[in-house]
Parts: structure tokens; sequence; C-alpha cells
């Protein structure tokens, strides 16, 4: 599935089963709230935290398809056509990344 039949199967999805868009603020919080709960996951599997027992059950990749739902709908509501924007940004970071990321000693 590209980024663009991904947007047309949210917008199908919301005029059937979710009545209408949330309007963008109230999409945007709730897409800081998708992202709390991937941060919420990451820093306790993979990193120093420890995992409580409730947490052990949450699916990374579900709540990681939260957000891309989310960022969808904003796309959708806000007139962006994603696939384009992403492909555009992956030229912008491709011309001006080429080398940058080879020469970082840091990554060595």
């Amino acid at each position: 599935m590209n980024i663009e039949n991904a947007q047309k199967q949210v917008d199908d999805w919301i005029k059937a089963h979710g009545v209408r868009y949330f309007n963008e603020l109230t999409n945007m919080a709730q897409l800081t709230e998708e992202v709390g709960e991937v941060a919420r996951i990451i820093a306790r599997r993979y990193g120093e935290q420890s995992e409580k027992e409730s947490d052990k059950s949450k699916d990374l990749g579900e709540e990681l398809a939260d957000v891309m739902f989310v960022v969808l709908c904003l796309a959708n509501q806000t007139g962006i056509n994603l696939q384009e924007a992403f492909e555009k940004k992956i030229d912008i970071k491709t011309k001006r990344d080429h080398d940058r990321h080879h020469n970082n000693q840091k990554l060595k």
C-alpha cells in the first residue's frame, strides 16, 4: 500500500465509522498522546527504565500504527498529499545528506 492509498483508506474509514474528522487541534493532541505511548514502550523496552507488568502486553507496532493513522488524518484534513510530500522529503534528504552520515565520526 502506498501513502496515497493509506490516506484514502483513512478517509473512507472516517466517513463510514468516525462521523467526521476531529478538528486539527484535537488531532494534534491525539498525535501527541499516541507518540507518548510509543515513547513509553521504547523507554521501558529498549531504554533504561524497567518495564511495568502492565506495559509488557503493549504492541509497539499497534502504537506506531496509531501515530500513522492520526498523521494521515491531519494530512487529509489539511489538504496535504503525503505521498508527494514524503517523496519530496526523501529527495531533499538524499541530496543534503548524501555524504553527511558517512563522514560523521560519531557513527563509525
